[in-house]
């Protein structure tokens, strides 16, 4: 009798775990923040084939599904896997590669790395990234002088933090064959009592650019590895790349094909008229991690280095307006020839001249062409009339951190009325109804904390100023979250694949120590992701 009950015993519990489905992940016992419609939170998380099957409590999960692998969360806060919705993933890779001058507090910093990193390296051409003279004691523009005595036969290129102005010395001056004399439209090449300064602002830096030796693809392939990496640290899983040529999504492409890189990545094509030709006959180009449907075009210049168009001249350096980079009847038929494919224009506009121009156009070629989701990356200085315009059509693509890296100089730019409209996120998401946000790495720092501290609290990590600067622009910290996540998604044409944790969406998510809804504030920029998983699969 007692072997036929424990017969029965058995065969019942054998019948239990014969139905249970089968899983290769589940996360158990955590504080799902799904970021779905209803901004539901869950406790356990399902996983398979790379994708979620299930969301819910950990009691109902844990009696339906036997998982390869089961991660009991201990009360840790899952969310959905962030994106950075402007950056330059393969540029920050490559940086890696050379002199890293971010947070350089003097010219002469800038120079005493440049000098430590031609000691250990010994290269024929020296490149370097991430100076700021606004950062500086004297917060004007540095000369090739110093470069040249210390570098007379080797060519040195030093790129200022924003992209859109460099510092070349004379070597790679000659090289370039620019002269007191060149002229290029689209920019600027300092001179200063009949002599080069060594300093180029945006366009006449291509003639720089092209004499700088092509990377290997060894190189190319071990940069685009380290920046991934760094991705995944902070706990990002998709990167829209602002800018790119064919070589490096095909590069992209193969490594990912090949499981070598792991990292969601939605290109934009550098929006070259060629580059334009070529990917519209193409057509979209998709896969698993890979999305290819945008091309960047770049409408002006930088803040910082008064490179932006702005409609009346700068506060600081009377009768100069900055200037777009292509005149407007170009721009408006390369619009008119992108709005007639499948893929979205994404426009680089900082100066508020420039989101006019970019603004009209959209408007005036997208009329009659709904969810079409073109995007203004930027959108730093904006005219109020010019808010309207945005939609869920027509997305802000901003980048929090720039207000409060900018927010000590920007108002010496444009002034105590222009201001007013600047970095104004909240308005942009009033008219718009969904927000995109990035960093722009490597302008600012790659940390996502960063991102949504600066678009909660409205300062830098100093804490400054007290209050948050233009603190009635500032998202709550669900938007924020949305930005990073579904709101940025959906900007990508993504949202039914990834930006939430729902059901039938990739398993994209990111597992923090601290909640980000309720932590401190000011605490917010120190926390650090405990776990990053990319499709299931735990990348850190």
């Amino acid at each position: 009798m007692k072997k036929r009950l424990l017969l029965g015993l058995l065969m019942s519990v054998q019948f239990m775990f014969a139905q249970k489905t089968s899983a290769d992940l589940l996360i158990t016992n955590a504080t799902i923040y799904t970021v779905n419609q209803n901004f539901d939170t869950a406790e356990a998380m399902a996983v398979k084939s790379g994708k979620i099957i299930a969301v819910g409590k950990t009691a109902d999960l844990v009696k339906k599904y036997k998982a390869t692998k089961t991660i009991n969360a201990e009360g840790k806060f899952v969310y959905p896997g962030f994106y950075d919705a402007h950056a330059h993933f393969y540029s920050y890779g490559m940086n890696l590669q050379t002199v890293n001058l971010r947070g350089t507090q003097s010219y002469q910093e800038v120079l005493d790395k440049v000098v430590a990193f031609q000691k250990e390296k010994k290269s024929n051409f020296i490149q370097g990234r991430g100076w700021d003279q606004n950062d500086w004691e004297v917060k004007e523009f540095p000369t090739r002088k110093e470069l040249d005595n210390l570098f007379p036969d080797t060519p040195v290129v030093l790129t200022r933090i924003d992209g859109h102005a460099l510092l070349a010395n004379s070597k790679a001056l000659a090289l370039a064959g620019i002269t007191k004399d060149t002229k290029v439209e689209g920019g600027q090449i300092e001179v200063k009592n009949g002599e080069l300064t060594g300093i180029l602002v945006d366009n006449p830096m291509e003639l720089v650019y092209q004499i700088i030796p092509k990377p290997t693809k060894e190189i190319q392939t071990q940069a685009l590895k380290d920046a991934q990496k760094v991705m995944f640290d902070y706990g990002l899983t998709t990167i829209n790349e602002a800018g790119l040529d064919r070589d490096i999504i095909e590069l992209i492409d193969t490594l990912q094909q090949r499981n070598e890189l792991d990292i969601n990545i939605y290109a934009m094509v550098t929006a070259t008229q060629d580059n334009v030709d070529l990917f519209t006959q193409l057509g979209v180009y998709s896969t698993d991690k890979l999305n290819v449907r945008s091309f960047k075009f770049m409408g002006d210049g930088a803040l910082g280095s008064r490179g932006a168009c702005l409609h009346k001249e700068y506060s600081d350096m009377p009768k100069h307006f900055g200037a777009l980079l292509s005149p407007i009847a170009d721009i408006k038929k390369l619009a008119k020839q992108i709005a007639d494919s499948d893929y979205q224009m994404n426009a680089h506009a900082i100066g508020d001249s420039t989101n006019t121009v970019l603004l009209n156009i959209y408007k005036e070629v997208l009329k009659d062409k709904p969810n079409r989701r073109w995007k203004i990356e930027h959108a730093q200085i904006m005219q109020e009339q010019d808010f309207d315009a945005f939609s869920s059509n027509i997305i802000p693509s901003v980048q929090p951190t720039h207000a409060t890296s900018d927010m000590y100089w920007a108002e010496q730019r444009v002034g105590k009325e222009r201001i007013k409209n600047s970095y104004a996120y909240k308005k942009m998401l009033d008219k718009a109804g969904i927000i995109a946000l990035g960093t722009d790495f490597p302008i600012e720092e790659v940390n996502p904390m960063y991102t949504f501290y600066a678009a909660v609290a409205r300062k830098d990590l100093k804490n400054f100023p007290e209050g948050g600067f233009q603190s009635e622009n500032a998202l709550t910290r669900e938007q924020a979250l949305k930005g990073m996540t579904i709101w940025a998604a959906y900007s990508n044409f993504e949202e039914n694949e990834k930006g939430s944790l729902e059901v039938g969406k990739w398993a994209d998510f990111t597992i923090f120590d601290n909640d980000l809804l309720t932590e401190d504030i000011d605490a917010i920029p120190y926390v650090k992701a405990a776990n990053t998983f990319i499709k299931g699969k735990q990348v850190k």
